[in-house]
């Protein structure tokens, strides 16, 4: 587990990648309150080292910030829509529902010559109250399923 911001907050323009749309105080306190909250459910920013900025979207600056606060930078493994489930129904044709996402996993397995092996799967385990399949809840499945394969699993601290 690591942060993955308070606010959600975008850090650079999706024009000018290179730009930046937040300071470093701005970053550092919606760090700061991440760690602040994720303390509330008894994790220690010295337990969560690292790092997955919001929207996946990030330049140097922000990666040379993210070290300055002592976290480690990641991101997750594209493929799969698994990062679409922190959408809701209302929001129309961007909604992928929590079955939609397991599939998604299960085809890039079949598909890629590699399997799953080595992926970071981003799951979002606060979502917006409207989007009622949690995919969260699904976990247990999909663990199980993949067992099943011969797949095992470690910390991303033992992957890097």
């Amino acid at each position: 587990m690591g942060a993955h911001s308070d606010e959600h907050l975008l850090y650079c323009d999706w024009a000018r990648r290179d730009s930046l749309l937040v300071s470093q105080k701005q970053f550092s306190q919606d760090l700061q309150m991440n760690y602040q909250r994720m303390a509330g459910f008894g994790i220690a920013k010295a337990d969560a080292p690292y790092f997955l900025p919001p929207y996946e979207w990030y330049n140097q600056r922000i990666a040379a910030w993210t070290k300055q606060e002592g976290l480690q930078l990641v991101n997750f493994t594209p493929g799969t829509r698994s990062t679409a489930d922190y959408t809701w129904p209302e929001m129309g044709n961007r909604y992928v529902s929590s079955e939609e996402v397991y599939q998604s996993i299960m085809k890039y397995e079949q598909q890629d010559p590699h399997g799953l092996n080595g992926f970071i799967l981003l799951v979002h385990i606060g979502t917006d109250p409207r989007r009622t399949d949690k995919f969260y809840n699904r976990l247990n499945e999909l663990l199980t399923a993949l067992k099943g394969k011969g797949y095992t699993f470690v910390t991303i601290d033992e992957l890097l």
